[in-house]
């Protein structure tokens, strides 16, 4: 039965991860809302949840920080490709790290500015 919950604490920490790529379904603001719903509802189960919810959270809020910025570069014409290279690789960190919580490792963004500690 132990290894049974442990695979569920598990699961929960990848949800947390995976939850972000609500935004890339066009839900506003569910890069954000999905994590913080996840991490809110689970993060007293298990230090496991909470380590990887709101390590989701701060990932997903210095992404729209970066979105934001290369979005105001646009102008610029550099802010296109700034914006494309956030949108991938908000996406691709996303993924690796649903598959590391969902191994039981702990997975730290990088670039990420630590908000929730």
């Amino acid at each position: 039965m132990v290894e049974n919950e442990e695979k569920q604490v598990f699961l929960w920490g990848m949800f947390c991860h995976l939850a972000a790529l609500l935004g890339f379904m066009g839900v506003p603001f569910g890069h954000i809302i999905g994590p913080l719903v996840v991490w809110l509802i689970k993060r007293d189960d298990d230090p496991f949840i909470n380590d990887h919810g709101k390590e989701s959270l701060n990932f997903q809020i210095s992404m729209t920080i970066y979105g934001i910025v290369a979005a105001l570069l646009v102008f610029v014409v550099v802010g296109i490709i700034l914006l494309i290279a956030v949108g991938l690789a908000d996406l691709i960190m996303v993924i690796i790290a649903s598959v590391k919580a969902a191994n039981g490792e702990r997975y730290r963004y990088p670039c990420t500015i630590r908000f929730i500690k």
